[in-house]
């Protein structure tokens, strides 16, 4: 049966929607012509025509709606096509309607075994069971995979590229990396300094440092000269007394002063003999020229190259790229210039003692560690350019080790949950297969009731029913009789002529009502008479006189008492009306206290203004018309459309019914534009009895409603009659009134 019902966007309802929950076996709705009552019927008669309602059904289970209103009317009385037969079932073939009954019964236990897999499956309402289940481990693990996407997103999100905006997306991607990542499992602090460079800007191709050429330096170091200790010639006869007085590099540099001074003695200014001059140059051979130049050549070459070593060290610390490391460079360099400028020094106290013996300070360790740094440097550029060549391989690779890390963090709620989803899929898809399974047998019982239902049908009994009501309700002038097709009918006069165009209104509604009543149990082909269903009755009772209006609310309270006893095929009930005599005649309960029973709800359609809306009441809200009245002026939100005709209905039930009113006499007692609402409320003295009020009143606005129920309300003043109203009004009555 249906469990809810929304309404909106549709005739006069509006957002937001209407909203009818909680609904019963019975569902009773008043409401005055015009409130919505049949757009409410239509929606129940065909809900894939209101894309904008919805009609709840319990477990799912959608049964077959069969609504009487004016569509219902119009459909089937059309002039011009007979009325459908309605086959029911006979009585007389007893083994066929036993098989009918137990299949029937087979067909309604496999309908409880759907609803009942799917109420296991997706609940009640469609949000809870299993699906539901699985829906929130999903949203668990959701809240969990985006709480690590936050947590690495800073360093890491050129990884989670394509799934930063989305925490379904980020979950999809994880519960995707769980099967088929195969990544090598990285250190995080690895996967940060990596990201910086293959997820940052686009890296450029890194040049690479320029060797330092030591090698000429550190030869000159193992130069022979250094440790030669040149000096003359020893068989020349001065030579003994220089080796004696080892002053060798003396007379060497005096001999610069000798030569300029015209062979005279720069030491002692004596002069010299030719033959002297002879021995200085002899002991000066051409072997310590030779050496002599040797030490020359060796200081002037060490000073060129370490003046360019230094030099290209200086550049590649200026120009170093951000692989080498400068600082310990430029400490190198510290030290290779301070060895440099002693052996400098040292190759020029060689050059100015030739006779000295001289060792250069190596600076081999120096040069071993300017090129370990070097080579360092350039292994990590080569490195990153390689990196930069293959950077979308790059970027792949430290991809998936990213989500592998992720999924290593992951792995104790990813273990949990994959054992709760495989459990819960599973379940579903068992729950899915039984439902389809069942499903399919009952479509095999329900065919299998429908061939029984074909063997046993007749549209007879029909015809036979509605004749004899209509017959004891005293219409006599025209009667249901087969069409010449055997599965239709037509209404006839009792002289064979058609009737159908010339029914009264009164008519046609009566035998509409009775076509409608006997296809509650029946069915408009030879199959589906026991499909079960639920009945709406739209204003069944219009256009109908007080007696037949009795005999049609005797007849839905039979069927009413039927639903009860579950003797039928029916399980739910609606009846709405805008008449206060049927509504009380169909609703009526001696079992009833104060409140609705279990089995029941009442509702009050309005429309104040524009647009309908639907109330639930807990109990019976309608007592008598003249009340009804009443509850209207109660409201906080009266409808200034018709509140005039309400105020006017009331003082005429009442004051009529008290007598000896003299509305002159009481409209004297206001003043001004009170005086003209006075004399447009009591106009019933003039105009007679007003039974159509709906028709006759004055365009007011919605401030002016105040001003109507202030002059209302001193009518019964004025007239002594203050008592009644204030009984009237009940709670609503205030000492001070201001509406």
């Amino acid at each position: 049966m249906i469990e809810s019902i929304t309404i909106g966007s549709v005739a006069t309802f509006r957002d937001p929607p209407e909203v009818l929950n909680g609904l019963s076996q019975f569902n009773y709705l008043f409401g005055s012509n015009g409130t919505g009552k049949t757009t409410v019927s239509r929606v129940i008669a065909d809900e894939a025509n209101f894309p904008t309602c919805k009609v709840a059904w319990k477990d799912g289970t959608k049964l077959q709606p069969l609504v009487y209103n004016r569509d219902f009317l119009e459909k089937n009385f059309s002039p011009s096509v007979d009325l459908k037969g309605i086959f029911t079932l006979g009585e007389k073939q007893a083994d066929t309607l036993t098989k009918i009954a137990t299949t029937k019964a087979d067909l309604d236990a496999l309908t409880t075994k759907i609803e009942s897999l799917t109420l296991g499956l997706q609940g009640a309402d469609g949000d809870g069971g299993k699906r539901s289940e699985l829906a929130a481990l999903e949203a668990g693990l959701k809240d969990i995979c985006w709480a690590q996407k936050q947590k690495h997103d800073a360093t890491l999100q050129g990884a989670f590229e394509g799934y930063r905006g989305s925490s379904e997306k980020f979950k999809a991607k994880v519960v995707q990396e769980l099967t088929g990542n195969s990544a090598t499992l990285v250190a995080l602090s690895d996967l940060q300094k990596r990201a910086e460079t293959v997820f940052g800007p686009t890296p450029t191709v890194a040049p690479l440092t320029h060797s330092i050429e030591t090698a000429n330096l550190i030869a000159h170091e193992a130069n022979p000269i250094l440790t030669k200790c040149v000096i003359g010639k020893d068989d020349v006869d001065i030579a003994a007394m220089i080796k004696k007085l080892s002053n060798s590099d003396w007379v060497r540099e005096g001999r610069s002063y000798y030569d300029a001074n015209e062979q005279v003695c720069p030491f002692c200014q004596q002069s010299t003999t030719e033959a002297f001059a002879q021995s200085l140059n002899e002991y000066f051979d051409e072997a310590f020229l030779v050496d002599s130049k040797a030490i020359d050549d060796l200081a002037t070459n060490y000073a060129t190259d370490a003046a360019r070593v230094q030099q290209q060290v200086a550049t590649t610390i200026t120009t170093a790229s951000k692989f080498l490391d400068a600082e310990k460079l430029k400490t190198e360099k510290e030290l290779l210039d301070s060895k440099i400028t002693i052996n400098l020094q040292r190759l020029a106290a060689k050059k100015k003692e030739a006779s000295r013996v001289v060792e250069l300070d190596s600076i081999q360790n120096i040069a071993k560690a300017i090129t370990a740094l070097v080579d360092s440097a350039n292994a990590l550029a080569t490195s990153h350019n390689n990196m930069v060549a293959n950077l979308a391989k790059e970027r792949q690779t430290l991809t998936a080790q990213v989500w592998k890390y992720v999924l290593e963090e992951l792995k104790a709620d990813l273990t949990s949950y994959k054992a709760k989803r495989d459990a819960l899929n599973k379940a579903i898809e068992a729950m899915t297969a039984q439902i389809a399974s069942t499903t399919a047998d009952k479509l095999k019982k329900a065919a299998e009731i429908r061939e029984l239902e074909k063997q046993t049908t007749s549209v007879q009994p029909t015809v036979d029913a509605i004749n004899a009501l209509l017959s004891s309700f005293g219409f006599q002038g025209f009667s249901l009789a087969i069409a010449a097709s055997g599965t239709s009918y037509k209404l006839v006069r009792p002289d064979g002529l058609d009737a159908k165009t010339t029914l009264s209104e009164g008519e046609r509604t009566f035998v509409t009502f009775l076509y409608f009543y006997h296809l509650l149990k029946g069915s408009e082909s030879e199959s589906g008479i026991s499909t079960d269903r639920i009945v709406v009755f739209d204003d069944p009772v219009s256009s109908l006189d007080s007696d037949i209006l009795f005999i049609v609310g005797s007849l839905i309270k039979r069927l009413l008492d039927e639903v009860r006893a579950e003797t039928g095929h029916i399980k739910q009930v609606f009846v709405l009306t805008h008449n206060v005599y049927f509504h009380k005649e169909v609703t009526f309960n001696p079992k009833r206290s104060n409140g609705a029973m279990n089995e029941e709800t009442f509702w009050i359609v309005r429309k104040p203004g524009l647009t309908s809306n639907i109330v639930k009441h807990p109990c019976n809200p309608i007592n008598t018309s003249y009340d009804l009245l009443w509850s209207e002026v109660r409201r906080s939100d009266h409808s200034h459309l018709t509140i005039q005709n309400t105020l006017r209905r009331i003082l005429e039930n009442y004051f009529k019914f008290f007598g000896g009113v003299d509305p002159k006499e009481i409209c004297s007692k206001f003043a001004g534009k009170e005086q003209l609402i006075c004399n447009t409320l009591l106009s019933w003295i003039n105009d007679g009895s007003h039974y159509a009020q709906d028709d006759l009143y004055m365009s007011i606005d919605e401030s002016a409603v105040n001003t109507y129920l202030n002059v209302f309300r001193g009518i019964f003043e004025k007239s002594g009659h203050l008592a009644h109203y204030k009984m009237m009004m009940g709670d609503a009555f205030e000492e001070s009134f201001s509406a």
